[in-house]
């Protein structure tokens, strides 16, 4: 009887430990975000779209890949990376995979997008938020939300 106690106190002690590094290890260990990479068919119409329409900051890119890459400063450490080389289109609806980002008034994004006759689609969600959708030069679509 004291053999099978100390055996069952011997799993046990086996079972905790080998949870207690399962949960170290199975975790992926995720603390943030740091870019998001979309490869684009024209790097320069790209870097003119995101920094003059978006209003995204660049970021220094090596002297060797300037030719081929566009960096941009998103907020709180995070950036969109563009990649030359795409050479198949990009294909999305309003419903679609797309990246969301918030404007200070969703009423100056719309007078601004319809003077640079950028076109977009509108509608009040659910919950009574108004969105707008609109497509980068590769089709990747970007919605818009007031904070």
């Amino acid at each position: 009887m004291k053999q099978l106690f100390s055996l069952l106190v011997l799993i046990q002690l086996l079972n905790s430990a080998t949870a207690s590094a399962q949960d170290t290890t199975s975790k992926l260990g995720y603390t943030g975000w740091n870019h998001m990479a979309l490869q684009v068919k024209d790097i320069e119409a790209s870097k003119t779209f995101y920094r003059e329409v978006i209003g995204l900051k660049p970021v220094t890119v090596p002297d060797n890949l300037k030719a081929i890459r566009g960096w941009f400063d998103a907020g709180n450490g995070q950036m969109i990376h563009l990649l030359a080389g795409r050479t198949t289109p990009v294909v999305n609806d309003k419903d679609g995979g797309h990246m969301a980002l918030f404007v200070s008034s969703i009423d100056q994004a719309e007078k601004f997008l319809t003077d640079k006759k950028i076109k977009f689609h509108k509608q009040v969600r659910f919950d009574k938020v108004t969105q707008i959708y609109f497509a980068d030069p590769d089709g990747y679509l970007i919605e818009l939300n007031q904070k």
